[in-house]
């Protein structure tokens, strides 16, 4: 089974971005999102961003990785 990741635009370069996600850099396709810029927090799916995300989002999404990692449970801070 395969996972998105959210991870933060770094850099552009034609149709092709670096991303990073927990300190890990990798490249991502642009091709299906061309509206992403330098900044966006971007959902990565098999290479490829496929959606937008806000920061807010992505905490959320950190905070429940944690918890599943046993961390205590603390997603409803977040909000």
């Amino acid at each position: 089974m395969c996972l998105a990741f959210p991870a933060k635009v770094l850099n552009i370069e034609g149709s092709l971005a670096t991303v990073e996600h927990s300190g890990i850099k990798r490249a991502a396709s642009l091709m299906l999102l061309p509206e992403a810029k330098i900044g966006d927090y971007v959902l990565v799916h098999a290479g490829f961003a496929m959606q937008v995300v806000e920061k807010e989002e992505v905490d959320e999404i950190a905070a429940l990785k944690a918890e599943m990692n046993g961390a205590p449970r603390t997603v409803y801070e977040l909000r």
